[in-house]
């Protein structure tokens, strides 16, 4: 059976942030990711890991300023430095709460800047990073997300995607493969997964549209579920959706696949 963990930023949003643990594992998530942790105390996050008996399997690298509506910096020449210094702060949040990998976000589109010029920047962050995390024993993601909902985000497909890993070169660096921005942008899950799979290093899963839980929308999880399950994935699926109502009473997909 795939193991699942909770996504903490999107799932139990009627529970403070810190609540959430204890909510997850309530739930019977044996563990649990979030977007950033950076706002938080590490040894407060450490805890709250430690008294849940919770595994932490992911989060992002900083993304520069969320609130002002930037979605990472890592395809943009002029913020190097600051992607740079963002990969020291990650390698000190993970080491604190066990984290094992560490995701990417190649960024939305800068004004005025070419593609190829965005592309060389963000291999060359890509080489940086995931040679850095390597000597820190951390695995680096990066993940396409959907030009829908993220309208300028610079890598949007699974295949530019692989294409921008295949010219990092690092064996370090792998896919997150995001079932919700991958319906989006281009279907065909259950033949990606097969033919990519030894290039992932995490899922998540979102139905579409929406984006809630599985068995709101169009994607056959229960098939794909058993396919992921039938490859041998050995990794967590990420639940990063939005409950329909609360967390607990839209998790009658998971409580399917336990019972």
């Amino acid at each position: 059976m795939p193991r699942f963990s909770a996504n903490l930023s999107l799932l139990y949003a009627e529970h403070d942030f810190m609540a959430r643990f204890a909510a997850a594992r309530q739930d019977g998530f044996a563990a649990v990711e979030f977007h950033f942790p950076y706002a938080h105390d590490p040894a407060g996050l450490a805890a709250a890991l430690h008294r849940e008996s919770l595994q932490l399997v992911v989060f992002n690298l900083p993304p520069g300023d969320w609130a002002a509506g930037e979605r990472g910096i890592a395809c943009h020449p002029q913020r190097v430095p600051e992607f740079q210094d963002g990969i020291a702060l990650a390698i000190e949040y993970a080491r604190a709460l066990g984290c094992p990998r560490l995701n990417c976000l190649a960024g939305l589109c800068p004004p005025g800047v070419g593609e190829a010029r965005m592309r060389e920047t963000l291999i060359e962050n890509l080489r940086f990073a995931a040679f850095t995390l390597k000597h820190a024993g951390i695995e680096l993601v990066m993940e396409p997300i959907n030009t829908r909902d993220m309208p300028g985000f610079f890598v949007s497909t699974t295949r530019q995607a692989l294409d921008i890993i295949d010219d990092v070169g690092s064996d370090n660096l792998r896919l997150q493969y995001d079932i919700y921005h991958a319906q989006v942008m281009e279907g065909d899950l259950a033949r990606t997964l097969e033919e990519r799979l030894d290039r992932i290093g995490h899922i998540q899963l979102a139905d579409n549209p929406g984006r809630h839980e599985p068995g709101t929308g169009e994607i056959n999880f229960p098939f794909l579920l058993d396919h992921i399950d039938r490859l041998g994935y050995p990794g967590w699926i990420g639940c990063e959706y939005r409950p329909s109502s609360t967390t607990t009473a839209g998790l009658g997909w998971l409580r399917a696949i336990r019972s």
